[in-house]
């Protein structure tokens, strides 16, 4: 499983914005990150989350910590990944045993 570390490429999983790709910007602590989309490629909005309503994905970009909007939006524009950020994904179903 990918690790929760900056530049790492996440689908949110819960909230209004289930399904769209983002960007981790910042680790805050052990259970929250700063992520964005950023907005006018993803439609995230630059925001505190949960690492619980995230799931990482294999992709990285080359990012540092606290980049800006701009900043992130030219590292995929590099590596042609822009397509790929508009389009909405089905996070995974989590099984929840009791």
């Amino acid at each position: 499983m990918p690790t929760i570390e900056v530049g790492r490429v996440c689908v949110k999983v819960n909230g209004r914005e289930t399904g769209q790709k983002c960007v981790i910007v910042d680790v805050i602590d052990k259970n929250f990150v700063l992520v964005t989309g950023p907005q006018k490629i993803s439609g995230v909005r630059r925001r505190r989350t949960n690492v619980k309503h995230l799931e990482p994905t294999e992709d990285s970009i080359d990012i540092k910590k606290g980049a800006s909007d701009e900043d992130v939006a030219k590292a995929i524009g590099k590596g042609k990944k822009a397509e790929a950020f508009k389009e909405a994904v089905l996070p995974k179903q989590v099984l929840v045993t009791a």
